[in-house]
C-alpha cells in the first residue's frame, strides 16, 4: 500500500516569554521529534496521558499551529514550509473532526450553510445545488435532509457530531483526523459514531488518524497505533501487537488500566510512581525514566533509538523485550 503521510522528527516547540522586554525565557516542548507513517486507507490511533502532545501533534501535521522544525510529506508533496499552509488544495485534502460538537459548529448559521458554504467557496457545488448536495451527505452521516435547515442547539451531542463529520466530508479529503471525536459523548453514541466512521472509511477509502485516551475505543477502530509520552513516541504498531504483545512499560502500564467488563476478571495493575514531569523541562536522557520501573544508569544519561521487533512494531526503550 501506498504512504498518504510522513512525518520525519516533528518539532512543536512552544516559547515562554517573560519580563519588561517579553523576551524568550524557556520553552515548552510539547512535540519534541516524532515520526510516523500513515498508508492510504488506514486508521492510525495516537494515544497517551492527557499532555503528552497528541493533540499538538495533529494540528501541526494539519497545519492549524506552526511546527518549529521536522519534515511532513502528504500524497508525496512535501509541504513543511509554512508559506504552503494557506494552499487551497491542501485545505480540501485534510480535514478535522473536532472533539467538542456543540463548539465546533457556529450556532448562527443553519446546518445547510455549516456544510455547504466550504464546498461553495472551494467550487464544489453552486449556489443553486448546494442545499441538494448538503442532503446528500446528510443521509450519509444518518440525517434527513430536512434537518439541513435547522441550528445546532436543536441537535442533541450525537446529531452534532454527525454534522460535523459531514462537514469534514464535504470538500472530499483523503485524510481525517479525529482529535477525541467520541470523548464528548455518552458510551451508546459512541459506538454508533465509530461505526459510522469506519463504515465511510470503508465506502469512500478515507485514511484517519484517531487521536484519543480510550484505548478501548483506539483499538476497535485502528489498524495501527503509537503511544506519546511527553512529546515523543515510544511505541508503535499494529493494533494487535501493541494491545496483545506491548514491548515499553508506558504503555503495559497504560494498558493495564483499561476496565474489563467481567467484575470477577483480574488485572495486574502496573501503578506508575510520581507525576508526569513539566514539558517545560523534560528529563535527561529517556523522558519515561522517573517513573520507569525498568531504568538503568543509561536510561538516565542518553536518549534510545528507536528500535524494530518486526511487523513494524517500533519501540524506543534501551530495556524492552
Amino acid at each position: 500500500m501506498d504512504v498518504l503521510l510522513k512525518v520525519e522528527d516533528l518539532k512543536v516547540h512552544f516559547p515562554v516569554k517573560k519580563g519588561i522586554l517579553n523576551r524568550e525565557r524557556s520553552f515548552v516542548y510539547a512535540v519534541d521529534g516524532i515520526d510516523l507513517e500513515l498508508l492510504k486507507g488506514e486508521t492510525l490511533g495516537i494515544v497517551g496521558e492527557s499532555g503528552c502532545g497528541k493533540t499538538t501533534a495533529g494540528m501541526a501535521i494539519l497545519k492549524l499551529i506552526a511546527s518549529t522544525s521536522g519534515k511532513i510529506t502528504f500524497n508525496g508533496r512535501d509541504y513543511s514550509n509554512p508559506a504552503i499552509s494557506s494552499c487551497p488544495d491542501l485545505r480540501k485534502e485534510m480535514q478535522l473532526i473536532f472533539q467538542d460538537p456543540y463548539s465546533s459548529l457556529n450556532p448562527r448559521m443553519s446546518v445547510n450553510r455549516i456544510i455547504g458554504d466550504p464546498m461553495e467557496l472551494h467550487g464544489l457545488c453552486t449556489k443553486d445545488d448546494k442545499v441538494e448536495k448538503v442532503a446528500g451527505l446528510l443521509e450519509k452521516v444518518g440525517l434527513s435532509p430536512e434537518q439541513g435547515k435547522r441550528f445546532p442547539h436543536e441537535f442533541s451531542g450525537g446529531q452534532r457530531q454527525r454534522i460535523g463529520i459531514a462537514r469534514s466530508l464535504a470538500l472530499n479529503p483523503l485524510l481525517i483526523i479525529g482529535d477525541e471525536p467520541v470523548s464528548a459523548l455518552d458510551v451508546s453514541i459512541q459506538a454508533q459514531i465509530i461505526n459510522l466512521l469506519m463504515d465511510l472509511q470503508e465506502e469512500l477509502g478515507l485514511s484517519l488518524i484517531i487521536i484519543s485516551h480510550d484505548l478501548a475505543v483506539v483499538e476497535h477502530i485502528c489498524d495501527r497505533v503509537a503511544v506519546m509520552y511527553l512529546g515523543k513516541i515510544v511505541e508503535t504498531g499494529t493494533a494487535d501487537d501493541l494491545y496483545h504483545k506491548p514491548l515499553h512499560p508506558y504503555t503495559r502500564a497504560l494498558l493495564s488500566s483499561i476496565p474489563i467488563a467481567d467484575p470477577g476478571a483480574k488485572r495486574n495493575r502496573i501503578i506508575l510512581e510520581g507525576d508526569v514531569p513539566s514539558p517545560m523541562n523534560p528529563p535527561s536522557g529517556c523522558h519515561f525514566h522517573p517513573r520507569c520501573p525498568l531504568k538503568t544508569e543509561v536510561c538516565t544519561q542518553e536518549s534510545p533509538h528507536q528500535r524494530d521487533f518486526g511487523n513494524g512494531h517500533l519501540v524506543t526503550c534501551f530495556n524492552a523485550a
